[in-house]
């Protein structure tokens, strides 16, 4: 039950940043550009799901708060649903799904593939985000496939860094965040792989000699 409430605390929360755009909009508050604002709006707001799900495996083994898998998911939801809607902002309401100014785009501006490329990485995350598929997947190979978040963390910021150009603290702060994460990741699959080396149990010395004259 409380499970349960706190996803839907989430959900709501969670649509707070579009509730949000949708107010601007209405009261004319979006600024002189309209479409940059919203498209950044986006923007920020995937970057910060995306995060935020990468946060919430190593949020669950500090705090031994392990009701916190139970929303991740969602939250990867989200970071899909508004990078679809930043995505679409950029086809739709900037360019009018006029693919030759696109193409010109992605010719000029390399920030564009790279959060294409980050937008693209999220649509087989976000179709396998079903019990259903982790149970057809295997959970080994549903970890595999999932393990691309980080890479679309690192497309999302570099995307962001090579958009800005000028004023950088924000993209630095999301990238700090990133790193962080990523070296937690790395750093807990080290100790596991050292445990797991400990924990091996030793081969007797007849029996290390055995295995070495059958394989010569």
């Amino acid at each position: 039950m409380k499970l349960r409430l706190t996803k839907i605390a989430i959900f709501l929360a969670a649509l707070i940043p579009l509730a949000r755009l949708v107010w601007k909009y209405l009261h004319d508050g979006l600024g002189a550009n309209p479409i940059e604002f919203i498209t950044h709006s986006t923007g920020d707001w995937t970057l910060i799901f995306i995060l935020v799900t990468l946060s919430v495996t190593p949020l669950r083994r500090i705090t031994r708060q392990y009701w916190l898998i139970g929303v991740r998911r969602m939250v990867g939801l989200f970071a899909f649903f508004y990078g679809t809607l930043h995505f679409t902002t950029y086809i739709w309401l900037d360019k009018f799904f006029d693919t030759h100014e696109m193409w010109k785009d992605i010719a000029k501006r390399p920030f564009i593939t790279v959060g294409f490329s980050a937008f693209v990485l999220l649509i087989p995350l976000a179709l396998t985000s079903t019990a259903w598929s982790i149970r057809r997947l295997g959970g080994k190979n549903w970890q595999r496939l999932h393990r691309l978040i980080y890479l679309t963390g690192i497309l999302a910021v570099t995307h962001y860094v090579w958009l800005v150009k000028a004023d950088l603290r924000k993209p630095i702060e999301y990238g700090v965040v990133l790193s962080i994460l990523l070296l937690y990741r790395v750093g807990v699959w080290l100790s596991e792989k050292a445990s797991k080396k400990r924990n091996q149990p030793a081969v007797p010395a007849p029996a290390r000699r055995e295995a070495e004259v059958t394989k010569g």
